[in-house]
């Protein structure tokens, strides 16, 4: 499993550990859970087969705001001790919200490198909104 270093400058003291697209596939495939952290809408749009969506950021007319109901919402859904898998967009949401898993307790958090993109581009499988109906 390939590494990548963390982006993180400054985000938290926290160390995140950085997966690789076919890395977070394998992990997926071994039964690491995927918490997709995008918005409802870029959710809807296409994700990754039996994710869980939890916002960590809303768009409102004044930007982007975090979610403050995020950490509530995943510990309701996830232990502490589950192995996560954390994926945004492009890797940068993802980042944030897997430092804030692991400071509050979560043992087995990775980020996605290069998110949801990285994985339409490398033609992995996913399911959009109107499949799920």
């Amino acid at each position: 499993m390939e590494v990548l270093p963390s982006l993180r400058r400054g985000i938290s003291d926290e160390a995140v550990v950085t997966v690789d697209v076919h890395a977070a596939k394998g992990l997926l495939s071994v039964g690491h859970l995927y918490l997709d952290v995008r918005t409802t809408e870029e959710y809807k749009k296409g994700h990754v087969d039996n994710s869980l969506n939890v916002p960590y950021m809303f768009l409102t007319p004044q930007g982007r705001v975090t979610n403050p109901d995020f950490l509530e919402k995943v510990t309701s859904l996830c232990k502490k001790d589950d192995s996560i898998v954390v994926g945004c967009q492009t890797g940068v949401r993802s980042l944030k919200a897997a430092a804030d898993l692991s400071k509050a307790g979560f043992q087995n958090v990775k980020n996605i490198g290069g998110g949801y993109v990285a994985w339409v581009e490398n033609g992995f499988d996913v399911k959009k909104f109107e499949e799920l109906r």
